[in-house]
């Protein structure tokens, strides 16, 4: 029997998603024989199998899956087993054709592809506990077994429906989060518009209006859609966690700002037992490896700084994209061992075996359609050979050096219509603000901004459009107890109702920023001005100006034209023992550099600038020693400094003062204690 923790294998997690159904028995067999080639050491199963396992109502078909865990079983490959309650079957569609979603429009999906499914449906409550029931009652002892994966990237591609059934649901929902019809009335502000309700059953999902809908409604709505899709999780968790006892469930979340913006991750992290995540690279200019490490830290943070597990990624390219690039050389290794770095116990990909059919055809594999004599497979052979020298390190945890707050439910309510610029992006603020760091070289936690930030010296507010009076509140109290903040623009206004804080903006941060500010004045498409600091210095800036009346603050920027001519940009407000910065345009990533430099003096943070751009320093530490990885993701080769000797780990060289990376490549050190 494999080595075994309540965790899954003591070994990293390395495979990807196996789907033996879509091939003859006979390729099995020869399947297992590269698994051990390339050292995998689990894989995904089962997770749109439900049509196999349970052909017709009640009648179910486990034999193909009883000799497949057994087989892999045998050959000491682990398994991550589905509950494939993403892809209800075809026949239970044909008997309940209610459980297919609605849209906002009123229109009604037809089955022929995943995810189509009304989550308050109860046929689809009944049977997807009777698939997880049977297939707990059979595997749940079942020596392969390390995890018990629930569902499939829950929030996609829907997350939201607006049937009848979500209607009376909903409306059980609002009773339970606000207590009366009454103090639903207040919270979304129907007196304005005349939208105020007399009962429950007025009020229905915020479906299709001529002009815009209440915001708080529809604010609402996605957390009501959200505790929908959690419940169904519970549900199948807790059939689990009773009859397969020992085992972890999990469910693959997408973190990254750029795949799903339709869960509280926050909320979601607490309900998993281990926290895992897909990744793909959004190929729309932008450097991908930033938007990787982003991905990596936010998924580690919502695992609370616990270990973790990337559990999809491709080994080349993807085929949902526009356009959908192969990956260089190197850059699938790179991509694996950057997530590890960043936490991951092991790299993952979406799919073992290239699919000959269906929609993910031309999506690259493990084994790819060119087969063993390809450059994919040696590299996925190579990877896996690192991987299997990286086990010491499992169980450490990657070494933060400063956080930036962020919350979905924000980006929900400032998302929503009639702001006062389209041009302003909550993501596109955390990508730049999170880009400006990476190319400091300083590690990042994600918090919300309500967690305990004591640990950290610099906190960093990209986009907080919704922050409660508590909030506010906590972030007052870290900077006077010594904590540096740096807030940008448009933060701070609503509460939690999406009503605007009493008086003066920014709301809920006007205290700890020291400032007020009187108007907006965002700028027309392609306008830009340009702000000042102390040394004469000119930055660029767009989309955004604000009329800051300091009120405890100091100017440090000012605005050198535009509408705020003469007017304070940025400005720092001391409080207590600590300082609070505020960014009232829009600066690019480069042009951020000088404000978090600033910041950083004042926190006590040191930038690593000898270490070249695009070279990725990250550290990893436990009881199992400490760990530093350098990736280099430029065309040269580069010399990273160490703070003490070591052992390279991949190669098994010694290393002191220094360590040549060369480029493209990853080294890991493991520093002598």
């Amino acid at each position: 029997m494999p080595e075994t923790t309540a965790h899954g294998p003591r070994r990293l997690a390395f495979g990807g998603d196996y789907n033996p159904e879509q091939w003859p028995e006979s390729v099995w067999q020869e399947d297992v024989r590269l698994m051990g080639e390339a050292g995998v050491t689990m894989v995904s199963v089962g997770i749109f199998s439900w049509a196999l396992l349970e052909p017709e109502p009640g009648a179910y078909d486990f034999g193909w899956l009883d000799r497949l865990l057994d087989l892999l079983h045998a050959h000491d490959i682990r398994v991550d087993l589905g509950t494939p309650t993403v892809a209800p079957p075809a026949w239970f569609y044909r008997a309940h054709p209610e459980a297919l979603p609605v849209t906002r429009e009123g229109v009604r999906y037809s089955f022929g592809s995943r995810g189509a499914i009304c989550h308050s449906s109860p046929a689809y409550h009944e049977a997807s506990a009777r698939i997880t029931t049977e297939l707990a009652r059979r595997y749940g002892t079942h020596p392969a077994l390390a995890l018990w994966h629930v569902h499939n990237e829950y929030g996609v591609p829907v997350s939201a429906c607006y049937c009848d059934t979500c209607a009376v649901r909903f409306r059980r929902w609002l009773d339970t989060a606000h207590g009366s019809v009454e103090a639903v009335n207040d919270a979304w502000g129907t007196a304005f518009w005349g939208q105020r309700y007399a009962s429950y059953e007025e009020i229905d999902p915020p479906r299709l209006t001529p002009t815009v809908g209440n915001p708080a409604q529809q604010l609402d709505y996605r957390r009501f859609a959200d505790a929908t899709l959690r419940e169904n999780f519970r549900r199948e968790r807790d059939i689990l966690h009773r009859l397969s006892p020992g085992i972890p469930v999990t469910t693959n979340f997408m973190t990254a700002l750029s795949q799903c913006d339709s869960l509280d991750y926050w909320t979601w992290g607490r309900e998993v037992d281990v926290v895992t995540n897909d990744h793909y690279l959004i190929t729309d200019g932008r450097r991908t490896h930033v938007n990787l490490a982003m991905a990596a830290d936010l998924t580690r943070s919502v695992a609370g700084g616990a270990p973790w597990l990337l559990l999809e990624h491709s080994t080349s390219g993807v085929n949902w994209q526009p356009r959908n690039p192969a990956k260089r050389p190197g850059e699938m290794a790179r991509n694996s061992l950057a997530h590890v770095a960043r936490g991951s116990e092991g790299a993952m990909f979406f799919q073992w075996r290239q699919s000959r059919r269906g929609a993910e055809k031309f999506h690259s594999s493990m084994v790819p359609h060119a087969g063993t004599d390809s450059r994919v497979w040696r590299e996925v052979v190579e990877l896996g050979a690192d991987l299997g020298a990286l086990a010491e390190l499992r169980g450490t945890r990657t070494v933060p050096d400063v956080c930036v707050l962020w919350d979905w439910q924000s980006w929900w309510a400032q998302n929503l219509e009639w702001r006062p610029s389209e041009d302003h992006d909550a993501r596109e603020r955390a990508d730049s603000f999170y880009e400006s760091l990476y190319d400091l070289h300083l590690t990042v936690d994600f918090a919300h901004p309500q967690a305990d930030l004591s640990a950290y010296p610099l906190v960093v507010v990209p986009a907080l459009y919704l922050a409660t009076e508590a909030a506010g509140r906590d972030l007052r109290s870290y900077v006077e107890n010594g904590g540096t903040l740096v807030v940008s623009y448009f933060s701070g206004i609503v509460d939690e109702h999406d009503a605007v804080h009493p008086g003066a903006y920014p709301g809920a941060l006007r205290d700890v920023l020291g400032l007020t500010v009187e108007e907006w004045s965002p700028l027309g498409a392609g306008e830009g001005v340009r702000i000042t600091g102390p040394d004469g210095a000119s930055l660029p800036a767009d989309v955004w100006t604000e009329f800051v009346v300091p009120r405890g603050a100091e100017t440090v920027w000012t605005y050198a034209d535009g509408p705020a001519a003469g007017g304070p940009a940025v400005t720092r407000h001391r409080l207590g023992l600590g300082t609070a910065w505020y960014v009232s345009t829009r600066l690019t990533a480069d042009a951020l550099d000088s404000v978090l430099r600033a910041a950083c003096r004042d926190a006590g943070v040191d930038p690593r600038d000898a270490l070249p751009r695009d070279v990725e320093v990250v550290r990893r530490s436990g009881e199992g020693g400490d760990f530093l990885f350098a990736l280099n993701h430029t065309a040269q080769d580069a010399k990273v400094p160490l703070d003490g000797p070591g052992t390279e780990l991949l190669d098994g060289e010694r290393a002191d003062g220094h360590l040549v990376v060369p480029a493209g490549a990853v080294r890991v050190v493991r520093l002598d204690t």
